[in-house]
Formats: structure tokens, sequence, C-alpha cells
């Protein structure tokens, strides 16, 4: 039995930087545990790669997560340079389909400016403007966004494994927790029958972040669903018919979902997707089953808790059956961003992209939860629904995380910092 003053499930993104903080800050024994038998093998590698600018989050109902993001940019750009990695400054545009879908974009544009985007970095364009900077571009306007960035954060979160192990972390891999006993200490026991022990427990598992806090007794009253998100890559001739990220004014706003969108990955590669397809569980990158068990309990889950309430829900269940369709036919996924970009065919689009999954949490009145949940146990702390644009502010908000655990109690250590890419101290002041 191993013993860790600091035990965190989830080797993504997040978990593998607040690894790095708290490696930075303390003198202390802590471990990252991960079932896969590498970093990032889930959403932290199965995503866009954008850097993302928060011109589109409520400044008050996502505060948080509109700081982390704002704040995370320069992070991200430090850590590239330093480390020679992709950062691709390509920009984004937002596009409007009419004149309700601009009132949006207008809305978008006040947001920016309460959550500290520079001006000159957001502006709004009508179709004419619009074709002056993409000639294959067609809409009713766009807002332009030209801080957005795209990179790699599999190769973001690598490096910060290397530098968290350097301070003393250690990786516990293909380690998947099947209990946990959080009383006087922290108690984990793992598929192979190995177990550790901790003083507290930093919960950050992604998609089974739910299911982890439900075992330390708390987070009863929600549930989750996954889906799927599905890409298309472009054909190399056809990739720069638009040389800016393209993404659209959602047509379920009330729903954490984006319509497909035409996106310039770091590696040169174009793409159009997500879709949002319901799965299984949140490792189901292929087909619509999976684990047969996991399946059976999903929907046992579904038809017996909160997920029921979405299926009385009309808009829902049109958004599913659209969702779908776009999942087994290509084409109507490609019907969907000719709506924006006219020039492009089914048949310039001959390979899938790399499929990610969204674990969305639902309350007890069947509505999704719109932003991150941080729960408290005992010796535990638990961060649920951490969605997009989770990756862009990943090394703030653990920044900030960290600082809410200090300021609770729950790292009640000397501190011994060391040299860091970052400054702890200026970031957390800005929340």
């Amino acid at each position: 039995m191993e013993k860790f003053d600091i035990a965190i499930i989830g080797a993504g993104i997040l978990g593998t930087t607040i690894s790095y903080w708290i490696s930075t800050l303390y003198d202390l024994n802590v471990c990252v545990i991960e079932k896969e038998n590498d970093v990032a093998q889930h959403t932290s590698s199965r995503n866009t790669g954008v850097v993302h600018s928060p011109f589109y989050l409520d400044p008050k109902k996502r505060k948080t997560s509109a700081v982390s993001s704002l704040v995370s940019h320069d992070l991200w750009e430090i850590f590239a340079k330093k480390k020679s990695l992709p950062w691709f400054e390509v920009g984004t545009i937002q596009v409007a389909a009419d004149e309700q879908q601009h009132k949006t974009l207008e809305k978008y544009m006040k947001w920016s400016v309460k959550n500290g985007i520079p001006e000159k970095q957001v502006e709004l364009l009508d179709s004419k403007d619009l074709l002056k900077k993409e000639s294959n571009l067609h809409a009713y306007s766009g807002l332009y966004c030209s801080r957005d960035v795209s990179t790699d954060y599999g190769i973001f979160t690598k490096e910060l494994q290397k530098e968290s192990e350097k301070n003393g972390t250690k990786f516990l891999f293909n380690k998947e927790v099947i209990d946990t006993n959080d009383n006087s200490e922290v108690k984990l026991t793992f598929t192979d029958d190995s177990v550790v022990t901790a003083k507290f427990l930093i919960n950050c598992s992604g998609g089974n972040s739910l299911d982890i806090a439900k075992k330390c007794n708390l987070a009863k009253k929600y549930d989750d669903l996954h889906f799927r998100g599905e890409y298309w890559i472009c054909d190399q001739s056809y990739a720069d018919l638009v040389k800016t990220n393209i993404y659209t004014v959602a047509r379920f706003s009330e729903f954490p979902f984006l319509d497909p969108h035409w996106i310039k990955r770091s590696n040169g590669t174009t793409e159009i997707g997500p879709n949002a397809v319901p799965v299984a569980t949140p490792e189901t990158y292929e087909g619509y089953v999976g684990d047969l068990n996991a399946t059976v309990s999903k929907i046992r889950e579904i038809f017996e808790g909160n997920v029921k309430h979405l299926l009385t829900n009309s808009s829902f269940l049109s958004m599913l059956s659209k969702e779908f369709f776009s999942s087994v036919s290509k084409t109507a996924m490609v019907n969907r961003v000719q709506k924006f970009i006219p020039k492009i065919k089914p048949e310039y689009f001959t390979k899938h992209g790399t499929a990610g999954i969204r674990t969305p949490v639902i309350s007890s009145k069947g509505e999704f939860v719109k932003d991150i949940l941080e729960l408290v146990g005992k010796n535990s702390f638990h961060i649920v629904n951490y969605n997009s644009p989770g990756a862009t502010g990943a090394p703030a908000y653990s920044a900030y995380i960290v600082k809410k655990l200090q300021d609770k109690g729950f790292l009640d250590y000397s501190q011994k910092p060391k040299e860091s890419f970052w400054n702890f101290e200026e970031i957390t002041s800005l929340f």
C-alpha cells in the first residue's frame, strides 16, 4: 500500500496542471492516478486544439471560465514559446445566418468587453466585410477574434507531466478506481486489487468525475450524459478555401453543444465538425453501444434518473435526431457547413477526424448544468462538468483551484516554491 499526501485522479490536462502547481509550491508526496497508460488519452487530446477567447461566455454566469480562458491565453503562449510547442495564430470568426443570430453576436461583443478581451482583437463584420476577409465565406455577419490560436493540448499535457515529475510528482498509470473511502484518510482501491491512501484527494477525471464523486457520497442529485463529437478531414487541396477558424451561432442555445464548424489545426489539416451523438460511456469513440454492461447501466440511469425529463423536451429530441443523422450521413454534416462555405462538397472529405466526447451534467430538474461544479468532501475536492473551454483555461483555473484549497485549509503545509513558468500569486489575484 502506497501512501501519499495528495492523490489526484485524472492525468488529463487539468489533473496534470494541478499536479504541476502543487509540485512547484510544496515539497509533498503527490501522485496522479490514471486508468490509461499515459497522460491526455481522452478529452485533453481529443479536441479541436483551439485556445479560445471568452467572447461567447456570459461574464456573470460563467465568470470563472471566462477569467480562466482570458488569463490562460498568455500562460499557454509563454509555455509554448519556451518549449517550442505548436502555436498557430489563426483567429476565429463566429458567423450569424440572419438578423436574429446577429443580435447574439452583438451580445457577444458586449461580453467580450466585460470579459477583458482587448478591443482591437474583436470586431463585428457585415457580409461584405466577411467576403473581403474570406472570399469563400458567406454569412449575414460575423464576429472576428484575432487572438484565437490552434495548438495541441495533448503535447502541452505531456510536457507539463515532465515538469511535474521533475518536482517529484509520481504518475500511476493503468490504475482504474473501483472504490473510494473518504474518512480520516482517503483510500483508493483499483481493479488490480492494489490500494493507495492519501491525506487528501482531488478528483478531476473528466467524463468519469461524477462517478468518482458519487463513490465519495457526493453529487447524488446529479446525472450525466456522454455525447460524441465527430469530425471529417478536408482533402489538402481544398483545406485553404477558408484560412480562419469558423464557428456558427448555436441553433439550440439551451444545450451545451456547438454547431459544426471549420477548424484549422496546428498540424496543417482542416476539419469540419462536430455533431453531438449520445453514447454509453466517455470512451465510446466508435459505434454507439460500446461495453454492453455499461450500456445497460446507462440506459437504466436515463429512464430512472434526471435524464428522463429531457425525453419530454421536444427541442432536445429534435436536436438528437438531427445530430444522429449527421453521424450516419457525411453529406448531412457537409450540408450544414455549406450554409456558410458554399464551395465545399462531400467528396472533399474522405477521412474521419479524431472524435471526442463531452460529458455534461444533468440537474434534478432535467436541465444541463451550465458551469463547473466544485464539490467538497471530508478529505476530497471534486471538479465535475469541466467542459469546453476547459483545456484553454487549465493553467489559470488549476491555480485558482489550488488557491481555493489553500484558503479552505486543505493545503495547510509550509510552502517551498520552486522555479515555475508562471507566477502563481499574480494569476490567482485576477479571480
